[in-house]
């Protein structure tokens, strides 16, 4: 699975995702950072990257219309502040989260028109 992360999360998550050979870079990385929503999913859905982010009602309002006119998506993983705070502190939950996730969906398109949570079964 190949990753891109909002331009919320730091970077060393993505640094230390390609550390264990993951696929993974960030919005501003890419320069995507103040890219509007739909843009940003159409270059994520030209590199087949799913977007880790935590703007959930942006992107569900987005590819939900998108859905009805049969245009994909590449993916997206959600997160909440409430259960994985962005904060440099949590760097190592998401790597061990999202280097999960990534094990369990190798191919490039795993998520193509899926949305995901990430969720730390120890926070439940």
């Amino acid at each position: 699975m190949r990753l891109a992360l909002d331009h919320h999360y730091p970077i060393a998550i993505a640094e230390q995702l390609r550390s264990k050979g993951h696929d993974a870079v960030t919005t501003l990385e890419r320069g995507w950072q103040a890219e509007a929503d739909e843009a940003l999913l159409t270059f994520c859905l030209g590199e087949r990257r799913a977007l880790l982010t935590n703007n959930v009602s942006d992107f569900m309002t987005l590819v939900r219309q998108w859905a009805t006119t049969g245009q994909q998506h590449a993916g997206l993983v959600f997160t909440s502040d409430a259960t994985l705070p962005r904060t440099h502190a949590m760097i190592g939950r998401y790597v061990r989260l999202l280097d999960a996730l990534c094990r369990t969906n190798p191919r490039d398109d795993a998520l193509l028109d899926r949305v995901q949570w990430l969720a730390d079964a120890a926070a439940r």
